[in-house]
């Protein structure tokens, strides 16, 4: 009898166990909060990366990592209430995309790990202490506007070596934007080019933009990435294309949407990179110790297709240090 209470026992302790260990199994799926200012629909080949990135660190959508996506469709007001929806989730980590929705998760929590990507000057704008050593809670991957602006104005003058006035394209509702066109103007002042500066909140706002330009006879147009333009860049394009207008960004989404070129870091590729850092913090890393990274190579997109409807000739030297031409 007492034989049988034991096993009986010992089987009820297992049984136990194994519930028990089943429990804390459950409780290990970590979620990753997923921040974005963009809409869903409008780059899915971002997102596509990122999750790409997780598989290639051995983390599955829906089956050993949640992911809380929150979605901004461009309404930028909209960040600190998403951002703060995610920490009221308890999310173990959140990825933030760009600068907006980065300084909206810091500012919504201390403790919570934060992985920013495309941010443009995360020093500047408070969200870390230094690149080498980011400190509280913040790290990721940041572009360079300043190295890219100029060299992004720099192939308009080579392609028109005789322009006089450029358009810059910025939305500035965008905190980090003012930034941006002060890089513009630097830009365009070492080129000796008169810049006309166009602000647009919407759809509405752009097409009177490209009015404004029409009106002065700028020859030229340089479009700030933000994600408005991003969600609008078709829009801009064929607004660039129907006024046969010669535009330069910062993303190639926008040349491969119609614009004329573009030239600038990988942006799917520093979603590649997020994946990376949340793989490391899941895995106990904590940010403060994960220098923030810089991109080291950059792409330069060309439309030959628009160059041609718009009656533009690209010369050789352009065309030959193309990493993809659109034909």
């Amino acid at each position: 009898m007492k034989v049988k209470i034991t096993a009986l026992a010992l089987g009820a302790m297992l049984l136990a166990l194994g519930f028990s260990a089943e429990a804390q199994q459950a409780k290990k799926v970590p979620r990753i909060g997923f921040l974005s200012p963009y809409a869903r629909t409008s780059v899915p080949h971002f997102t596509d990366a990122f999750l790409r990135g997780l598989r290639e660190n051995g983390f599955v959508e829906d089956q050993n990592v949640a992911i809380e996506y929150r979605w901004a469709d461009g309404n930028l007001e909209r960040l600190p209430e998403l951002a703060s929806d995610l920490v009221r989730l308890k999310v173990d980590v959140i990825v933030a995309v760009a600068t907006p929705a980065s300084l909206a998760a810091k500012k919504a929590t201390s403790t919570i790990p934060i992985v920013m990507t495309m941010v443009s000057d995360p020093v500047d704008s408070g969200l870390i202490a230094s690149l080498s050593r980011p400190g509280a809670n913040i790290t990721g991957a940041s572009v360079m506007v300043a190295e890219i602006t100029g060299k992004q104005f720099g192939l308009l003058r080579e392609i028109l070596p005789k322009i006089s006035r450029m358009a810059a394209l910025w939305h500035p509702a965008n905190p980090m934007q003012a930034s941006a066109v002060r890089e513009v103007e630097i830009a365009a002042k070492k080129l000796g080019v008169t810049l006309q500066k166009l602000e647009a909140r919407d759809s509405e706002e752009i097409v009177r933009a490209f009015a404004a330009i029409t009106k002065e006879r700028t020859r030229a147009l340089h479009v700030l990435v933000d994600p408005l333009f991003t969600t609008h860049r078709k829009q801009i394009a064929d607004l660039a294309l129907k006024h046969r207008l010669p535009a330069v960004s910062g993303a190639a989404e926008y040349a491969d949407a119609g614009l004329l070129m573009s030239y600038g870091t990988s942006f799917p590729e520093m979603y590649h990179q997020a994946a990376i850092y949340v793989d490391k913090i899941l895995k106990g890393a904590k940010p403060a110790d994960l220098p923030v990274q810089r991109p080291t190579t950059f792409e330069l997109v060309i439309n030959l297709r628009t160059a041609k409807q718009i009656g533009m000739t690209i010369p050789q030297s352009v065309l030959y240090r193309a990493n993809k031409v659109i034909k």
